[in-house]
């Protein structure tokens, strides 16, 4: 599965990532999440959850699916340029 995950500020951890795509139910169980399971963030395997996420990374979950992170920013800017 293919999913965009919309951002409203510059970054956003890995952390919080995984609970903003409702992967976790709570930011306390993001350290426990990245010891049990595979996430690679632009192709690399990465178990850090204060690693900043920035629009355009790529965030791969086997279990879950791939996640485009992308900025509301960027988003609503395109949309316009398309009227």
């Amino acid at each position: 599965m293919k999913k965009n995950i919309m951002i409203e500020n510059e970054f956003i951890t890995l952390g919080q990532f995984l609970k903003h795509a409702d992967i976790i139910s709570s930011g306390g169980m993001a350290k426990w999440y990245l010891a049990e399971h595979t996430i690679l963030v632009n192709n690399e395997l990465e178990n850090r959850r204060g690693k900043k996420l920035y629009p355009g990374t790529v965030v791969e979950i086997p279990e879950e699916g791939t996640f485009f992170i992308q900025s509301v920013d960027s988003f609503s800017q395109a949309s316009e340029d398309e009227r």
